[in-house]
């Protein structure tokens, strides 16, 4: 297929750029106390609402590729769609259909995986297989049922023993609700050992904020704490993992899961899940970004530096292949959706400068993610990529982040000329709204909507066009709800919630200079998919076969 992109007919374009603002976990919800975009002060974005056509889109579910309209969205499905134009199978979808087809353990990988650990024979030389990923059914970065499965298919092939390393969530769903996947987890390990030859058991565990699951080097200490807690047994020692959560959580009220410190389960002769040369390894999470440094770290001795005691040589996968360029990891259970063509890489077939602006915590999504899980550039020379360093603090102390810093960024390149079209995240709404405090969730909306102030005006100066969007909800629900109620503990305080939400999102075109030409359709059904489209419209240029409709016509 051909990746030039012809004029529209039709369609004229602004004399400056098209800049797409992603206000990240910016949804649309209920007008309620836990809503915190529409408890904020957003003069730019009510202007925006009142003045300028606009329309609610999907972002959730089957509208950006996930198994059921019951899925939350995530920023890394959400960016997919924009970028590429098209609802590609995501990571859950794909690995559940694996599972129940049994590819994946009919898989090279699998065998590769299981064989090195039933090689070493039967007595004290018994190598152990490890999985190790996040416990919970949020379904954004993993699933319980996948381990279930994982744990299943290793009893099956005579795996003698097995230790789970649980990173806890409470981001993805609630914020205090480790006890129930840990009793299921214990439950299934301990149904499996009850057979003569099986040792299945819990190993190792902390939150996923404070363990292991780092992204984009925003804190490779998270990566340090995890390794020496799997790999070396390091860590404060229980005797379970019920007893650690809740050893915690009376010592320290209020601390959520995903702040929980590591834990190490022990029995009289020390630590029981210690990662040992010959064991093999799984990382059963499916979601790439918080899932690569963990892989690098197994797979690289010299990785990043990190002072390690020792340095296990392992057979080692992951769910998934998380960073196709970068071949992160090496093996991998079930290969990732391939999505090819995207908006980036049409844009630069055709000599279309771009510019992509974000702090670390979002970065990869504007670029990674939204060039269809694509490492690098499609042109140097064309492609303009400026990161800015993200604060090594809970984001709630800071819930402005860096949107000052970007919108500075953006405006001094956009005033260059250079570029026809730009793209933007504000990662404020999502990673403030995760820490589950509603008065830093506002002030993170009201930052953005500053930005904004400043984004238009500027737009409007250089003759451009805007379209402001979100790739899912999360700061206009901050806590928790069912059948339309705020859900309240024993005292009546709200429940705080820290997870995304299932309501749709903005779609609005900000056309200060009247381009004209065109009319935004209100009466479709549309998602995140149908953006690459309508931005090639509105640039002069037809929606290219296999793109999603656009939303202009």
């Amino acid at each position: 297929m051909s990746l030039e992109l012809k004029k529209h007919q039709k369609f004229k374009p602004s004399e400056g750029p098209l800049l797409m603002v992603i206000m990240d976990g910016v949804g649309l919800g209920p007008d309620n106390e836990g809503n915190a975009v529409r408890l904020a002060n957003t003069p730019n974005l009510d202007r925006l609402m009142n003045a300028c056509p606009w329309i609610s889109i999907a972002a959730h579910g089957t509208a950006v590729g996930l198994p059921s309209d019951d899925d939350m969205g995530n920023s890394e499905v959400g960016h997919n769609a924009i970028g590429s134009g098209k609802v590609a199978d995501q990571g859950a979808k794909l690995v559940n259909r694996s599972i129940e087809s049994g590819d994946l353990f009919r898989g090279e990988t699998w065998q590769w995986l299981i064989d090195g650990v039933n090689a070493s024979g039967s007595g004290n030389g018994k190598k152990t297989l490890h999985i190790m990923g996040l416990l919970s059914d949020g379904n954004v970065h993993s699933h319980i049922d996948q381990i279930f499965a994982l744990i299943d298919g290793a009893d099956r092939g005579g795996v003698q023993l097995l230790r789970v390393h649980t990173l806890l969530d409470g981001r993805d769903v609630g914020e205090a609700s480790a006890l129930i996947y840990v009793d299921q987890l214990e439950e299934k390990l301990k149904a499996v050992s009850s057979k003569s030859d099986r040792d299945y058991r819990i190993g190792s565990g902390g939150g996923r904020m404070f363990i292991t699951m780092d992204r984009y080097e925003a804190d490779l200490k998270m990566v340090k704490r995890g390794w020496e807690c799997h790999v070396e047994g390091k860590g404060r020692r229980f005797k379970s993992a019920r007893e650690a959560v809740s050893t915690y959580r009376q010592e320290q009220a209020g601390m959520t899961d995903q702040y929980l410190p590591e834990f190490v389960i022990v029995d009289e002769r020390g630590p029981i899940g210690t990662i040992m040369d010959g064991d093999s390894m799984i990382f059963a999470n499916f979601r790439g970004d918080r899932a690569m440094e963990i892989s690098r770290a197994f797979e690289e001795k010299e990785f990043w530096g990190m002072d390690r005691e020792r340095f296990p040589e392992v057979r080692y996968a992951g769910m998934m292949e998380y960073d196709g360029d970068l071949k992160i990891p090496k093996r991998y259970l079930v290969s990732p959706p391939v999505i090819e063509e995207t908006m980036g890489e049409r844009l630069a077939t055709n000599g279309i400068p771009q510019l992509a602006i974000s702090e670390t915590q979002k970065f990869g999504h504007v670029t990674y993610f939204w060039n269809g899980n694509r490492s690098g550039k499609f042109d140097d020379k064309l492609e303009t990529y400026i990161e800015i360093p993200s604060d090594i603090i809970p984001f709630d102390q800071k819930p402005r982040m860096k949107a000052d810093e970007i919108t500075e960024a953006a405006v001094k390149e956009l005033e260059s000329g250079r570029y026809r079209q730009a793209r933007i995240n504000f990662a404020n709404g999502d990673m403030v709204g995760h820490c589950g405090k509603l008065q830093p969730a506002i002030a993170a909306v009201e930052a953005v909507d500053q930005a904004l102030g400043i984004l238009i005006k500027t737009i409007e100066k250089i003759r451009g066009m805007a379209i402001i969007t979100a790739d899912h909800g999360n700061a206009d629900e901050m806590f928790m709800m069912k059948k339309g109620e705020v859900q309240r503990d024993p005292s009546g305080n709200p429940e705080p919630k820290t997870s995304h939400t299932l309501n749709p999102v903005p779609f609005i075109i900000f056309d200060p200079n009247n381009t004209g030409g065109y009319e935004l359709i209100r009466d479709g059904k549309f998602g995140l998919g149908n953006m690459a489209s309508t931005a090639l419209n509105l640039m002069g240029y037809e929606a290219p076969e296999g793109f999603c409709e656009s939303m202009v016509r």
